[in-house]
């Protein structure tokens, strides 16, 4: 890939072999894989400074799960920006993920990190050897993730769309209207909100970094994408994600030649 991609990073993790408590030599076991293509890497320095990522498994002969990393243009074009196979969605197989995505993709600061809450994301995130606190960044959460969070640990859908559309909130006053309305009919799911930062979900109180983004929808219309590739083997997969990734580009330049023929001018910033 490396050879037909010039500039594309892939970095690989393998574990030893052993029979009967004995190392064997020159034979190790493939466990993790990380890859970002070169136009996508070159493509982020354009978008907005936000990121979504997401897991979702492999259900083929090969088991583990998919890690996916997103961005978006000026435009609203979804950008795959970098894929790792890990084991699952554990501390370490997020580590590894983070950890690549900083070094080789997203190096800049004041990024939005945008993830459900779980917990493997959130210790992966907050482990300075992953590179996102220095230099700073900001990890927030998707409201859809929350609110399911939320439902199943108060099972009531009429309060689940008050906790929606407090996330949603786009002001103070509309947030403090939500909260009052939540608080009045289960004092106990407030408390359960309250102990969420509302930074770090409360569009309200986002300053902006979220450009507008309250779910992880974007990373999982790519994990919709890649449904079929994700039965086959890594390397077929990995071939997968290159073709699907690779039409996006001559889609997208056709669209903005036309509009450039069309005598119409981009900002230049």
């Amino acid at each position: 890939m490396k050879t037909f991609a010039p500039g594309t990073q892939i970095e690989m993790e393998t574990i030893p072999t052993y029979h009967e408590n004995s190392l064997i030599n020159g034979i190790t076991i493939f466990h993790r894989l990380f890859w970002a293509f070169v136009p996508c890497i070159s493509a982020f320095k354009f978008c907005k400074p936000m990121v979504q990522v997401d897991g979702t498994w492999l259900y083929g002969k090969y088991k583990g799960t998919l890690l996916v990393a997103v961005a978006q243009d000026g435009n609203d074009n979804v950008i795959p920006i970098a894929y790792a196979i890990v084991e699952g969605e554990t501390k370490e197989g997020w580590s590894f993920f983070l950890r690549n995505l900083r070094k080789f993709v997203t190096p800049q600061a004041n990024i939005c990190w945008i993830s459900d809450r779980h917990e493997s994301i959130k210790s992966a995130y907050n482990n300075p050897n992953n590179g996102w606190q220095d230099p700073p960044s900001k990890h927030m959460f998707c409201v859809r993730h929350i609110a399911q969070n939320f439902t199943r640990e108060f099972k009531d859908n009429a309060l689940k769309k008050k906790v929606i559309s407090m996330g949603y909130s786009i002001n103070e006053p509309t947030y403090r209207y939500y909260r009052r309305e939540i608080g009045m009919l289960n004092p106990d799911a407030l408390k359960w909100l309250d102990n969420i930062p509302r930074q770090d979900w409360i569009q309200a109180f986002d300053g902006g970094s979220r450009w507008g983004q309250m779910t992880t929808n974007l990373v999982e219309s790519i994990n919709a994408v890649l449904k079929g590739p994700r039965n086959l083997p890594i390397t077929t997969l990995l071939q997968s994600t290159y073709f699907k990734t690779g039409t996006l580009f001559p889609t997208m330049g056709k669209q903005h030649a036309s509009i450039l023929a069309s005598g119409q001018q981009h900002a230049l910033a």
